[in-house]
């Protein structure tokens, strides 16, 4: 790790999504930028949260629990890197846990 980096926490290990396509960079995050190893975009970058939502059909609330761990690592992780000009937590909630298919429906 380049000097001057902040050294990753020991929280949730980032292991998802586990499907990709054979030959190519599974959409995991690099720490600590949290930028998709694949795409180069924000992670959870479009094609990681399909597979997330994919891997994570039958249990989301597991999923939930999944991304607001590493919204809490990201946060930590990005505030040391640039405790300036970094995303909000708000930006960051919105990025990691809110689009997360979770929640139930009104009866």
């Amino acid at each position: 790790m380049p000097s001057g980096m902040p050294v990753p926490r020991l929280g949730p290990y980032p292991d998802r999504p586990r499907g990709h396509a054979a030959g190519r960079p599974p959409h995991l995050p690099m720490r600590p930028i949290w930028m998709c190893r694949a795409c180069g975009g924000p992670w959870p970058c479009a094609e990681a949260r399909l597979l997330l939502v994919e891997e994570y059909a039958d249990q989301p609330i597991s999923l939930a629990i999944y991304l607001s761990g590493l919204y809490h690592e990201a946060s930590h992780d990005l505030f040391r890197l640039n405790p300036y000009d970094g995303p909000t937590p708000r930006e960051l909630f919105e990025r990691f846990v809110s689009w997360a298919p979770y929640r139930r429906k009104a009866t």
